[in-house]
């Protein structure tokens, strides 16, 4: 059984910043230990003047495989994850085909066992008529079930009252919903394109897919919740006024209704089109500078529960093209746990929250068993950052498939140094090792 001893590293981990030894056997954590002998030991890996975090779990990407791979696919984007501190990522149902049935799942269950060098695991969707194939959902092997209460791709934009209702009334395992109220937002792209045809600017994005199309869809999600007592994950917050829908008076484990912020929502608002046009255009849009920081502010406060990404790559082609034709999304996944660190640096927010957000609390929301946390007899998921070694993002370094970063060009003041994925030495000093790959996870369920 392959060990690695992690020795001089300053641990961050529920709560607290101290200095250990870390001894890995095989998969696992087996002893956190000021002084632990090399005697045997197969690697050494000194990380003085550094900090060991539990690697990054991630809730919300899109990796676009199967059907979508010109711009990206398991491969190619979790070797970005990983290089980011990501060890593992929780990946969206609307692929081509879309993930509505058992056998299309596992399916993608299989390619990752295949090619991932992150762990993993996949939504299982819902569409306005798969619900019977939604329930044989396995809450032990699969996190979620995925609802896209807001255009999606294909058929997976759930609008039918009746079937909500079926969802969220016998759906027993947490809902995660994507929330823009449809008809709101055809009514403003309707007005706009009447106003300026294709040509709409950018800058509209934020005002045709506003506030209240999020509020609305976000509000219904949390009655329905409410109602049928359902666990609900809302993901990708981007207004203030969602925020009133949160309790930050439970602790988590208590909660029945959770929410999620991602990087672009904490990092841009709509000062930023004039730059990045389309490069930052996400659904549900970045707004207001109001939004961006009352979204931080509730993060720290306990009112959002966790960070992630929503990377959704897609082609600089694809970018270039008119309002209405440029597609949505973009690729973070490599670069949200050094994101956070620059607010770190910026004095916004700890290292701990940091931890907390972006591994402990999704591990305690999904119910991960044996990730999330450095402990001993749990897996060895953990990043190494040096937190003085600044790198600029340039078309070299960005490993999406797709090419291209809002970040391009952006100095980041932390680098990842080194990413264990499952006892895997995965990422080193800008080196990525194949041998081995990630593992599907499980959940205490």
């Amino acid at each position: 059984m392959e060990s690695i001893l992690i020795t001089n590293a300053h641990i961050v981990n529920e709560g607290k910043i101290f200095s250990s030894d870390i001894l890995i056997k095989g998969s696992r954590i087996e002893r956190i230990d000021p002084r632990i002998s090399a005697e045997g030991v197969k690697k050494v890996l000194d990380t003085e003047g550094k900090y060991v975090f539990p690697g990054v779990i991630d809730d919300q990407v899109h990796f676009r495989e199967p059907g979508l791979t010109h711009k990206a696919n398991i491969f190619t984007e979790s070797r970005a994850a990983v290089a980011g501190g990501v060890t593992t990522y929780m990946e969206m149902p609307n692929t081509v085909p879309n993930a509505l049935t058992q056998e299309l799942l596992e399916d993608k269950y299989q390619i990752a066992s295949r090619s991932s060098l992150a762990n993993y695991s996949f939504f299982m969707g819902a569409s306005n008529d798969n619900l019977e194939e939604v329930l044989k959902t396995d809450p032990k092997t699969v996190c979620g079930i995925k609802v896209f209460m807001g255009s999606s791709t294909g058929n997976m934009l759930v609008d039918n009252e009746a079937t909500l209702e079926g969802l969220f009334s016998k759906v027993s395992m947490i809902i995660a919903t994507h929330c823009e109220d449809e008809a709101t937002i055809r009514k403003n792209s309707k007005d706009y394109r009447e106003q300026f045809g294709e040509e709409v600017p950018i800058r509209y994005h934020p005002v045709i897919r506003s506030e209240e199309a999020c509020y609305r869809s976000s509000s219904m999600a949390a009655g329905l919740a409410k109602k049928h007592g359902a666990r609900l994950h809302i993901l990708h917050i981007s207004t203030a006024k969602e925020l009133e829908l949160f309790d930050n008076t439970l602790p988590l484990k208590e909660k029945k209704i959770t929410s999620e912020a991602c990087i672009h929502h904490l990092w841009f608002d709509d000062r930023d089109y004039e730059e990045k046009g389309a490069f930052i255009k996400w659904n549900p849009a970045v707004k207001t500078e109001k939004d961006k920081n009352a979204i931080f502010q509730a993060v720290l406060d306990g009112t959002i529960d966790v960070i992630a990404t929503d990377h959704a790559p897609h082609t600089l082609e694809e970018k270039s093209g008119t309002y209405f034709n440029a597609p949505s999304g973009g690729p973070l996944v490599q670069h949200s746990l050094v994101a956070m660190l620059d607010f770190h640096h910026q004095g916004r927010i700890s290292l701990e929250q940091i931890a907390e957000k972006m591994s402990h609390n999704p591990a305690i929301l999904f119910e991960i068993q044996d990730r999330g946390y450095i402990r001993e007899g749990y897996f060895a998921d953990l990043a190494v950052v040096d937190l003085n070694a600044p790198w600029k993002v340039s078309k070299d370094n960005i490993r999406a498939k797709c090419g291209w970063s809002p970040f391009e060009g952006h100095e980041f003041s932390s680098s990842v140094t080194q990413t264990l994925v499952s006892g895997h030495l995965a990422y080193s000093n800008n080196q990525l090792d194949e041998s081995q790959m990630g593992e599907r996870i499980s959940f205490d369920r």
